[in-house]
C-alpha cells in the first residue's frame, strides 16, 4: 500500500521523472486487508489494486529483492544489480514475528502475504482443529474466518486478555466474550512449550490437537536489509523519520509500517502498523519530494491514526492514541452489541474506540484533528451524537 500510493500519488502531485517500484514478491501490488476475509474465505481470488500502472509511467520491478543502500553513492543493491537513485522512498512494510521453535515444523503458518492467505485456504476449505497463537487482531480476524469455515478454534494467548498490547485491560475484556459466542476457545494465561506435527503444547502441560497452527504474535519492521547503511533505526528496528517523513539520511524517505514518526498532536513518537497510515503517509512523502524542487513549504505528517477490523459478526473501529488520556468514558453497554469508548485529555476527545457505532467514529475522528473541548456528561450518552457532546 505505502510503495504504490507514494508513486501514484508523485504522478498525481504533478511529478514526471522516472518512478521505479521496487519488490521482492512476484504478485502484482496488492491489498492486504482482503487476506483474512474474502481472499482467505475464498470468496476472492485476489485484492490486487485497481491501479494502470503502464498508463502512470510507473516501472514495476517484482520479485526482486533489495539487499541494501548506500546513502552516499545514491545506490540500491540487488540481487540482480545495483539500482541507482535520486530520492530513495522506503515502505517495506512489517514482517510478522515467528514463534520460536516451529520454524520448520509442518502445518505452523502466518498470515501476512497473499502467499500466506492462498496456503491457508484449503486448510480453512478442510474444517481442520486450528489453533491461533495470538489473541491480537489478526488472531481475531484469522479465528472469525475459520470459525465461519467450520473449523474448530483454540486461540492461545500469554497475556490475561484479547488485544493486551492494543487496548487496556478494562476495554479489551468485554471482547473475550466474543470467542466463545463465535464457538472459538480463547485460552488465556497460556504459553506455547513447543509445537509438534498435529499438536501443540502448552506449559501448563495441555496439548491441544492442531492440524494447523497460526501465528499471529505480532510485526516488526521490515528493516534487517537496512543494517550497516547509516540510516537510523529506533529501538522497534523502524526507520526513524522526522515530520516531513525524511530519514537521517539525504533524500531518502520512509513511510508507513517501517517508519515511526514525531507526532507534534501527541507530543511522541508514533509506529502506525496500519493500514490508512500506509494511506496517507504516501502524499506527504509525494509533496515533500516535489516540494524540495519547488520551494513549496514543507508538509508535516501529523495525522489521527485510524484502523479497524472486522470479528465476530463485530465492526472495531479505533482513532487516535490514547497512551497520554486522563479520563475514560463509556458510551453505551460493552455487553450490549454496540458502545464506544472515548479517552480525553484535558477536556479534549484524544481517541475513541467504536464497537458497530461508524457514526460515533466518524464524528469522533473530526472532534480529535480539531482538539474540541468536549462536556464529559454529554458525551457519555450514547443516545447523543457524539459531536453534540461539544462543550
Amino acid at each position: 500500500m505505502a510503495g504504490v500510493q507514494t508513486a501514484v500519488a508523485l504522478r498525481e502531485q504533478g511529478f514526471t521523472g522516472s518512478v521505479t517500484l521496487i519488490g521482492a514478491e512476484p504478485h502484482q501490488p496488492y491489498d492486504r486487508p482482503p487476506l483474512s476475509k474474502a481472499v482467505l474465505l475464498g470468496t476472492a481470488e485476489g485484492s490486487a489494486f485497481d491501479v494502470d500502472f503502464e498508463a502512470l509511467g510507473i516501472e514495476l520491478r517484482l520479485g526482486r529483492e533489495v539487499l541494501g543502500v548506500h546513502p552516499a553513492e545514491h545506490e540500491l543493491d540487488t540481487a540482480e544489480g545495483p539500482v541507482p537513485y535520486d530520492v530513495l522512498v522506503l515502505a517495506t512494510g512489517a514482517e510478522p514475528i515467528r514463534l520460536p521453535g516451529a520454524e520448520g515444523v509442518p502445518g505452523v503458518h502466518l498470515l501476512r502475504t497473499l502467499d500466506d492467505a492462498e496456503r491457508l485456504r484449503p486448510v480453512l476449505a478442510r474444517q481442520h482443529d486450528i489453533v491461533v497463537v495470538g489473541a491480537g487482531w489478526i488472531g481475531a480476524e484469522f479465528a472469525t474466518a475459520a470459525r465461519e469455515a467450520g473449523c474448530a478454534v483454540t486461540v492461545v494467548e500469554a497475556a490475561d486478555r484479547p488485544l493486551a498490547g492494543a487496548l487496556p485491560a478494562e476495554v479489551a475484556a468485554p471482547m473475550a466474550a466474543w470467542y466463545a459466542d463465535a464457538g472459538a476457545t480463547l485460552r488465556t494465561h497460556a504459553r506455547v512449550r513447543s509445537v509438534e506435527p498435529g499438536a501443540v503444547l502448552l506449559d501448563d502441560g495441555s496439548r491441544l490437537p492442531a492440524d494447523a497452527v497460526v501465528v499471529g504474535i505480532g510485526a516488526r519492521p521490515a528493516t534487517a536489509w537496512l543494517a550497516g547503511s547509516g540510516i537510523e533505526l529506533g529501538s522497534h528496528g523502524e526507520v526513524v523519520a522526522d515530520d516531513r517523513l525524511r530519514t537521517s539520511a539525504p533524500d531518502v524517505y520512509a513511510v508507513g509500517d517501517c517508519a515511526s514518526f514525531p507526532s507534534g498532536r501527541y507530543g511522541e513518537r508514533l509506529l502506525v502498523h496500519h493500514w490508512d497510515n500506509a494511506l496517507q503517509g504516501p502524499r506527504t512523502v509525494a509533496a515533500n519530494i516535489l516540494g524540495g524542487a519547488t520551494g513549496e513549504p514543507p508538509a508535516v505528517y501529523d495525522p489521527v491514526p485510524y484502523f479497524w477490523s472486522e470479528q465476530f459478526g463485530r465492526f472495531v473501529q479505533y482513532a487516535g492514541h490514547h497512551a497520554s488520556a486522563d479520563t475514560t468514558l463509556w458510551r453505551g453497554d460493552p455487553t450490549g452489541p454496540s458502545w464506544t469508548v472515548c479517552w480525553l485529555r484535558e477536556g479534549r476527545l484524544v481517541a475513541l474506540l467504536a464497537v458497530g457505532r461508524p457514526r460515533d467514529l466518524a464524528q469522533g475522528r473530526r472532534l480529535i484533528e480539531a482538539g474540541t473541548p468536549m462536556d464529559p456528561t454529554l458525551l457519555a450518552d450514547p443516545a447523543r451524537p457524539l459531536k453534540a457532546a461539544m462543550a
